[in-house]
């Protein structure tokens, strides 16, 4: 459930350090509300320590701005949904929230907490812990390492950005269709790394690259097959929804449907 006005544990006024704390802690909060990159600098103390614990590792403030900047929510939804109260304790502020990856059509999500340490009105320390939980039963996968979340190089809510910058591009471009695309042309066009978008794909989304653009492609396949009604011209869909290979195409098609696509055709009735 989102909370929006960010309700705040009634015991914050017991210290008196704690009501600073809080009033810091809730403009932060309305700033990356308003996705106002120099609000949430302005917070920050120019000596603060920011850890960013999913990717063990500290951010030096001279790197804040371009780190917080590529965090921002994309789009028209918040990738940050609070799921509790603000917690103060002197001068700490406790902000719990789950960021959802757009894209994945809520197949994953990362559970955060924040601890933001305040002195004299600014934000001194940062600690950022992040877990990836699964809102869906998927197919078992071993969990990846601390040394492959390293080579991400993103952050858990860099991670959302970029299942929402996949879903645009291969939304929008169709780059699929064409049979020859690889990870180093989806690199190149969304200016991610191939290693972020390999590790995003195998260990969030539970797929292959190739898994994936298969995936897509048998979409395309399917609704230009609906659209048609007719089986005479089967390799002309397979070739032009992308698919280079005929018994990918059928294996695939198998696969989702449980039949060829002349069954499919014929519809339960007449199977």
């Amino acid at each position: 459930m989102e909370v929006p006005d960010l309700p705040t544990t009634p015991t914050f006024l017991a210290d008196p350090a704690s009501a600073q704390t809080h009033d810091v802690a809730v403009r932060y909060h309305q700033a990356w509300q308003r996705r106002d990159l120099d609000g949430v600098m302005a917070l920050y103390h120019p000596a603060v320590e920011y850890n960013d614990f999913f990717q063990n590792r500290t951010i030096a403030y001279a790197q804040l701005r371009d780190y917080l900047g590529a965090s921002m929510p994309l789009g028209s939804q918040e990738l940050q949904t609070y799921t509790d109260r603000l917690r103060i304790d002197g001068d700490t502020a406790f902000l719990q929230y789950r960021v959802t990856l757009n894209g994945s059509a809520g197949l994953v999500s990362f559970r955060t907490v924040e601890a933001l340490s305040v002195k004299d009105g600014l934000i001194v320390k940062v600690n950022e812990h992040a877990v990836l939980v699964s809102q869906v039963a998927a197919v078992p996968r071993p969990a990846y390492s601390a040394d492959a979340v390293s080579r991400l190089g993103l952050s858990a809510r860099q991670v959302g950005a970029l299942a929402n910058d996949l879903q645009q591009y291969f939304e929008q471009s169709k780059p699929y269709l064409d049979p020859t695309l690889d990870l180093s042309h989806v690199a190149l066009a969304t200016g991610y790394t191939r290693n972020q978008i390999s590790f995003f794909l195998n260990q969030v989304r539970g797929q292959t690259f190739y898994g994936f653009l298969n995936q897509l492609r048998l979409d395309e396949a399917l609704q230009r097959l609906n659209e048609l009604g007719v089986a005479s011209r089967i390799d002309e869909i397979a070739s032009a929804a992308g698919f280079n290979s005929l018994s990918t195409f059928y294996r695939c098609f198998k696969e989702r449907t449980g039949c060829s696509p002349k069954i499919y055709l014929q519809g339960p009735a007449k199977a």
